[in-house]
């Protein structure tokens, strides 16, 4: 889909706040609520908008603690790495999970509520799996930016 600077306007305001209203929208990018609408259905049809949600505060929410936990698979091929991502799917501590290149083949983000809950998830579902060799886990003492989006060259 080409795009042009109204788009991005549009992608950059949805970024900011999702529930904008078209009317809203039309003010902040200069341009009739009609012509966003538009816009905006298209931008969705395509693809490049996913969806619209809301932030949440994990610590307000009770999910205090989180960890980058880098995962080595005992044996790769594709049948394995299916496995492993049906356990990654099913598992609600794991927040998102990227493969990765590297010194290891996972990264998990993982999201609970102290150390014995992590502490219980790494013990009693990651270390047993019989795809998992290795598991190194890196506590997040301090979140020092979490910036959702994308950033649009000027």
């Amino acid at each position: 889909m080409r795009m042009d600077q109204f788009d991005i306007s549009i992608l950059v305001a949805l970024q900011d706040d999702g529930a904008m209203t078209n009317a809203a929208l039309s003010e902040r990018v200069n341009l009739s609520a009609s012509q966003v609408s538009r816009r905006r259905q298209a931008l969705e049809a395509a693809g490049v908008i996913e969806g619209y949600a809301a932030r949440l505060n994990p610590q307000k929410l009770g999910f205090g603690m989180r960890a980058m936990t880098r995962i080595n698979l005992r044996h790769h091929g594709q049948e394995r790495e299916d496995e492993f991502a049906r356990f990654i799917a099913e598992r609600p501590e794991i927040a998102m999970a990227f493969s990765v290149s590297g010194d290891a083949d996972y990264v998990l983000d993982i999201r609970v509520a102290d150390l014995d809950a992590f502490a219980t998830f790494i013990h009693t579902f990651l270390l047993p799996h019989p795809q998992v060799s290795q598991v190194r886990s890196d506590i997040v003492l301090r979140t020092m930016k979490d910036r959702p989006g994308l950033v649009f060259p000027s």
